[in-house]
């Protein structure tokens, strides 16, 4: 690819079996190392193949490529932001948020039992394959949250990504087969907060 970034798979801050028992090793192991590799080895290809339409001028082949870079593009976005919202119990995962972003979503929601509350609804309530956001508005300045469908990525919504929940099967099924509800209560066991709060904090600045 001449001249244009190649993206790769972003190395995880902890191993596979760090988020045991919420999510199995197996789990982070299929998720990681195959499905998100998947999408960052198809957006290089999909890239190569757009550059290539671009250089010719081929905007019917550049249109029809977009849905594939819309996909694959949300896929590693999605993760990449994922994996970095959950951490270990020993290193920060669970408890409860602070300062400026708990004051914020007291301010929004009520409390931060009621956020976890109606976000976990919206985020299990999901139809077929998708994800729940926590997303700052810039221009409102408050917080929203929302789904996804499919690998769509929370700016295509206007929106900056703070905590995303991914409820498509391969995230859980293995582990908690059909009953996505007991997963999303799970993981906020695992949920780094101090992540969230960094990333509160850079959407603000």
């Amino acid at each position: 690819m001449s001249g244009h970034v190649l993206y790769k798979l972003p190395e995880l801050s902890y191993d596979f079996s760090a988020l045991e028992p919420v999510i199995s090793a197996e789990i982070m192991q299929l998720h990681y190392s195959k499905h998100h590799n998947a999408y960052v080895t198809n957006l290089n290809v999909a890239l190569e193949k757009y550059y290539d339409a671009e250089s010719k001028g081929d905007i019917a082949s550049m249109i029809g490529l977009q849905q594939a870079i819309r996909f694959n593009g949300g896929g590693h976005v999605n993760h990449s932001i994922f994996w970095t919202n959950l951490a270990p119990t020993s290193h920060g995962g669970g408890g409860a948020p602070s300062g400026d972003l708990l004051a914020a979503i007291t301010k929004e929601f009520g409390s931060v039992e009621s956020f976890i509350e109606k976000f976990s609804a919206l985020t299990v309530a999901v139809q077929g394959s998708g994800w729940g956001w926590l997303g700052w508005n810039q221009s409102s300045k408050r917080l929203v949250m929302t789904s996804c469908n499919n690998q769509d990525p929370l700016s295509t919504q206007g929106l900056v990504p703070l905590l995303g929940i991914d409820v498509w099967e391969h995230a859980y099924y293995l582990q908690y087969k059909n009953v996505r509800a007991e997963y999303v209560k799970n993981i906020w066991n695992i949920v780094s907060w101090k992540n969230v709060e960094q990333r509160f904090k850079d959407a603000q600045s």
